[in-house]
């Protein structure tokens, strides 16, 4: 299981079938996913103090040969997924909520 947070408008398109990625993850030329242990380090560092933004519960299986878990912040291993994230991929989504400083997990 990975997790992505994605702002509204990107959710949006996700669930048209028109996401390509965040802004980062084009440039990037991967999809940033976390585990669940780094999703919150994720949220506060790039989504510190946003609203109307959405977490998502990815199946790592379901994609793939398309998963590398790679160092990226702190020499941790991330997983980058190299292709298309569509909601066939999404297990599970909501809101992004905080309890204290951790972020809630989608179910």
């Amino acid at each position: 299981m990975a997790y992505k947070i994605l702002t509204t408008p990107q959710f949006a398109a996700l669930r048209q079938g028109q996401f390509r990625g965040a802004p980062v993850d084009i440039a990037d030329g991967y999809i940033h996913l976390s585990s669940a242990a780094q999703l919150a380090g994720t949220a506060r560092k790039h989504f510190a103090g946003q609203e109307g933004l959405f977490v998502l519960a990815i199946g790592l299986t379901r994609l793939g040969n398309a998963v590398r878990w790679e160092a990226s912040r702190g020499g941790q291993l991330f997983p980058h997924l190299y292709g298309r994230l569509g909601m066939e991929h999404v297990l599970a989504h909501t809101t992004l909520r905080w309890q204290g400083d951790e972020v809630v997990l989608p179910a």
